[in-house]
């Protein structure tokens, strides 16, 4: 549900939750005194110095430090959003989550809907693990022993089956009074627009159930048993269902390992299926579609490792270099990304069957690092004693480093280049300087959020806070931006910041994610960047702030109250100068320009519209 938690709901819920229950499920504790005592989970260490004190209910490890409620535990163990380590302790406790403007009928009336189509469709999935244990699922029971599927991996992944009938399910649901309307927006059945007539869309297939990270069935994938086509199905688009964020086997993974470091990404659910029976229980697949960032990033958020696993035939090389494309930019420092390949004619199911769990380890173990993949792919076919096709192979793998975010790999990856074409590494990263000068040169005049729509005058405006020179490929941020660089680097100084809201623009891009921040900040709950980023990660806002907290701030630490203040006054004077029908003009020519204007700029531009035309 949309809206913010609010600040008493937690405050409460920390009080109703026990520490060392929940840190104890992911941790062996034991009794020390008044506190308890174990290894630390988030840093190698062989004696315990990790306590988690059941009067304070906080943990705390003298070791590496890391320290915190019952909700930072979920955030940093779990790699949960704040948001999902809220909504997973409140579960616990068997209490909603409340959000400020949950009165808003609209709101309240999207989450009824939510709720009813996860309703929906956990009892589809009731009634199709049923049917696989009747006699009309005899075929089915007769398909998954000959791929040796024990009843324990059934009962794990919830796979059940569809009857062949055209209207088994239709009626099941029409029984418990669900609406045949409802069960075609769930993707349940199938509407003929010719005919008027709704059938099932799912029949004599196994039925595998696609649960979100919560464990809610959200969609389903079934499989044929005989010949018919296609031989996979998935659910279409649906309220709760997007193909493009979810992964199966995804849940399924984090119960087997709360504490996972690697994932292995798939073609199929049978793959997932068939890795999980010989206990290789870390294996997650895409839903009909190539791996999108969504997917990485929400699979980083998790561990700190992705395998890509494809056939080694040529729509598998192609795969593989579309899912290179997409992982690059999520490829900060920490993050690790390998790529495996199978013998041609063989799939994850066949060849783990065919070779054992151990030796399919093996492959995942040696599985070819993203730069060797890169190099071999910008190699391939090119004769590198000639000179022409080295400047070719180079110009590949520097393109493909223009997309790796600044830190180590793209530096090694740099070395790497240098050696494998007798080329100084120092022109390499001279020639990358110059494409990041170009690019955020032309990012300036595309982009709006990258020209400040403000006048900046050099008498009128503080200078430093966030600037980087035009030869290190960075534009000056704009005032606003820079007022939210300033609070994610250093959050205390929220407390330099006026009451009032008189100093926000609505005409800047970041305004919304300014006003948005200093909300959060004064709840009182962010006080570290990295939570403040972990908050907002995975959305486009996320991204956005992600970037500002890259930027290296060039003013002293003592300085920068100053300077933060210098910027509310200078947004201030501003404001104060432009007049109503000069804002108005700002905001239309934005739209005229084809900008699609935040919702704290959507809701001014009405405001002025209501004030000047009356």
């Amino acid at each position: 549900m949309a809206g913010q938690i609010p600040q008493r709901f937690i405050d409460d819920l920390l009080a109703r939750v026990d520490v060392v229950e929940v840190v104890g499920e992911r941790v062996a504790l034991k009794k020390a005194g008044r506190n308890y005592s174990g290894l630390c989970p988030f840093h190698q260490e062989k004696t315990p110095s990790f306590t988690v004190s059941a009067d304070k209910q906080f943990y705390h490890c003298f070791g590496c430090g890391a320290h915190g409620n019952a909700l930072r535990f979920l955030m940093e163990y779990d790699k949960l959003r704040f948001p999902e380590a809220v909504e997973q302790l409140a579960a616990r406790q068997g209490i909603e989550v409340p959000r400020e403007g949950a009165d808003d009928p609209r709101a309240q009336a999207r989450e009824r809907k939510r709720q009813e189509g996860v309703n929906l469709l956990e009892l589809s999935a009731s009634f199709f693990r049923e049917r696989l244990k009747m006699p009309e699922g005899q075929a089915a029971r007769d398909y998954l022993a000959r791929r040796g599927l024990s009843p324990d991996v059934l009962r794990d992944f919830g796979i059940g089956y569809a009857p062949d009938d055209w209207e088994a399910l239709k009626h099941h649901l029409g029984q418990r009074g669900v609406p045949e309307p409802v069960q075609v927006e769930y993707g349940l059945l199938v509407h003929r627009e010719e005919s008027g007539r709704t059938y099932d869309r799912f029949r004599d297939r196994v039925m595998f159930p696609i649960r979100d990270v919560r464990g809610r069935t959200i969609a389903f994938g079934g499989r044929v048993l005989g010949d018919a086509k296609p031989k996979y199905l998935n659910s279409p688009e649906t309220p709760v269902f997007h193909k493009g964020r979810e992964l199966y086997g995804l849940f399924e993974a984090r119960q087997a390992s709360p504490r996972l470091e690697r994932v292995v990404i798939v073609e199929g659910y049978m793959d997932v299926v068939a890795l999980a029976q010989f206990g290789i229980r870390n294996a997650v697949a895409t839903l009909g579609t190539s791996t999108s960032e969504e997917h990485l990033a929400r699979l980083f958020r998790l561990v700190g490792e992705v395998v890509f696993c494809f056939d080694g035939d040529r729509a598998g090389r192609q795969a593989a270099s579309r899912a290179l494309e997409t992982v690059l930019p999520q490829m900060i420092d920490g993050r690790e990304a390998r790529f495996l390949f199978l013998p041609e004619g063989e799939d994850p199911d066949t060849l783990v069957r065919r070779e054992g769990a151990a030796a399919f380890e093996d492959r995942i173990t040696c599985a070819s690092p993203l730069s060797e993949f890169l190099f071999e792919q910008a190699s391939r076919g090119r004769d590198l004693a000639r000179v022409e096709e080295r400047e070719r192979f180079a110009s590949q793998v520097l393109k493909a480093a223009q997309r790796l975010p600044e830190g180590v790999l793209r530096t090694v990856l740099l070395g790497e280049l240098s050696r494998r074409t007798g080329v100084d590494q120092a022109r390499f990263e001279a020639l990358m300087r110059r494409q990041d000068e170009a690019s955020s040169h032309l990012a300036a005049e595309e982009s709006p959020r990258a020209v400040p729509s403000l006048g900046q005058p050099v008498t009128a405006e503080p200078a430093g806070a966030g600037e980087v020179s035009q030869a290190g490929g960075r534009v000056p941020l704009g005032p606003v931006a820079r007022v939210v660089q300033l609070l994610v680097h250093e959050p205390a100084l929220i407390e330099r910041l006026p009451e009032g809201d008189d100093w926000y623009p609505s005409e800047e891009a970041d305004s919304e994610l300014c006003r948005e921040l200093v909300r959060l900040l004064r709840a009182g709950r962010y006080r570290s960047p990295q939570v403040l980023l972990a908050h907002f990660q995975g959305s486009e806002t996320g991204q956005r702030l992600a970037a500002l907290a890259r930027r290296e701030l060039l003013i002293p630490r003592e300085t920068r109250g100053r300077e933060l203040e210098g910027l509310i006054a200078y947004l201030q004077r501003h404001r104060q100068r432009q007049s109503p029908q000069e804002e108005l003009d700002a905001l239309l020519e934005r739209e005229r320009g084809g900008e699609r204007l935040p919702v704290e700029a959507r809701r001014r531009l009405m405001e002025l519209l209501m004030e000047l035309k009356g």
